[in-house]
């Protein structure tokens, strides 16, 4: 597919350079475009009857080859798909990949509630940011209709996540979208059977839909284009998730050919996101221990080759923090370092005679650092230098965390006002620099450890005030 330029995007705009978008120029104003930090309704001017063209031109090359679906409603609505390039270092990746957990009409109705808050509670905070699941899917185990809707009844009073509704069964979906069609709820799954009917549902209550069929790339491409034909515009396509021998390779090529096909040859029958469900582990292995790791493998797998939704079985803590890891660094901006704000910080009721501290500001060594001394109640001032969002080993070696940057960040913290002592504990990568930072700074350079988590018995060894 062609890559599309600024200028291109520059000579659809008014070019007025009015400011009324809040960038300098319209120049400026279709870069933000091109990378997707910006929308056209920024542009005032463009609305004018004059540019109506134009802004359909706009629209029209703004347009992902992979569509933007959402599943939910408000504040609680999950988007999935929007991708432009197939690489993260073309451009930054938006939407992160959904988890669902799923829940099945036939739990007994404590342990139904009991997963239900499990999904809804669960966060986990890494490097400032809270992590969390975003779906949950419920299966029709009984194909009871009632008993299918009883369960979405449950899930509905109990969580405020958008759901999807999993049945190839088109009464007993029905039975389920007459709850739970006010959220927006995905509907899985339209078949080679049931199609027709599942597009006459997503009409009736206005649902996005999903396409699965298994390990046929154009019976899956015809049946998308059988729902578009009916008016069916929201899909999302699973292309089945395979697990044993071979078929692995089989899942992943699959994956890999339709992202290509939509986005490198502009294919805009499959321009869908797509959806794994590693839940199906569980249908085959049953091992306390193999099953959720074999699970969290398959999903990370299937994160790495364009997944933008998964549907999981296992609540393992230490399997949903190793997938929610993995996706937070894939959807990380690689062109800009994860770093936060230099300055001083206090931990715990640090007073007069505290230690004070040094670390760089790349977030994950800040975090982990903070972690390790609020995990140990320590008191303390804690120095964040700026080194442009490079680690303590890196940023040493890169000078970026040098002495004249330390002994500026003293004077200018006010660090020297909060302690009536002059001695920093500096990290042990930067042990070199001791004797620099003492003539630079004046203060009593102490080299504290290389790892954070000796910190508290290091104080304890070697701190006095």
């Amino acid at each position: 597919m062609k890559r599309i330029s600024p200028i291109e995007i520059y000579n659809l705009l008014p070019g007025t350079n009015c400011g009324e978008c809040k960038e300098s120029s319209c120049m400026a104003f279709a870069t933000k475009l091109l990378n997707r930090e910006a929308n056209i309704s920024l542009c005032a001017p463009i609305e004018k009857p004059e540019y109506k063209p134009k802004k359909e031109k706009l629209i029209e090359i703004l347009s992902p080859p992979i569509k933007e679906v959402t599943i939910g409603t408000g504040e609680g609505a999950v988007a999935i798909g929007g991708k432009v390039v197939m690489y993260r270092h073309d451009l930054t990746f938006h939407n992160p990949t959904a988890f669902a957990i799923d829940v099945h009409d036939e739990m007994p109705e404590e342990a139904l509630i009991d997963r239900i808050k499990f999904v809804q509670n669960f966060k986990v905070e890494r490097i400032g940011k809270v992590l969390k699941l975003n779906l949950i899917a419920v299966r029709s185990v009984s194909n009871d209709p009632k008993k299918f809707a009883n369960t979405i009844d449950i899930v509905l009073k109990n969580s405020n996540f958008p759901l999807i509704l999993c049945s190839f069964d088109p009464t007993v979906l029905e039975a389920g979208l007459k709850l739970s069609s006010e959220r927006r709820p995905l509907i899985y799954a339209a078949t080679k059977e049931n199609w027709e009917q599942v597009a006459g549902l997503a009409k009736k209550y206005k649902c996005p839909v999903a396409v699965f069929v298994p390990n046929n790339l154009d019976l899956l491409t015809s049946i998308a284009s059988w729902l578009k034909e009916r008016g069916v515009e929201d899909l999302v396509l699973d292309p089945g998730t395979l697990i044993l021998g071979a078929s692995l390779a089989d899942t992943l090529d699959n994956f890999v050919m339709l992202r290509r096909a939509a986005i490198e040859r502009g294919d805009k029958r499959i321009g869908y996101p797509l959806l794994g469900v590693p839940a199906v582990v569980g249908l085959i292995i049953q091992d306390p221990v193999e099953t959720p790791l074999r699970e969290a493998t398959i999903a990370a797998i299937l994160m790495n080759r364009y997944a933008d939704a998964l549907i999981l079985h296992t609540t393992e803590i230490w399997a949903l923090l190793g997938l929610m890891t993995i996706r937070q660094d894939i959807y990380s901006d690689p062109r800009i370092p994860s770093k936060v704000q230099p300055g001083v910080y206090t931990y715990g009721q640090p007073d007069e005679r505290s230690p004070v501290l040094v670390t760089s500001n790349f977030a994950l060594t800040y975090y982990t650092v903070v972690g390790d001394i609020e995990s140990a109640k320590l008191n303390c001032h804690l120095l964040v230098l700026d080194t442009e969002g490079l680690s303590v080993e890196t940023s040493v070696a890169g000078r970026k965390f040098t002495a004249e940057k330390l002994a500026d960040l003293i004077k200018t913290s006010g660090i020297e006002k909060k302690v009536k002592h002059k001695k920093l504990i500096i990290p042990g990568f930067a042990a070199r620099l001791k004797g620099d930072i003492e003539d630079a700074t004046g203060w009593e350079i102490m080299v504290g450890p290389r790892d954070s988590s000796e910190i508290p018995s290091y104080l304890t060894k070697h701190w006095s005030s």
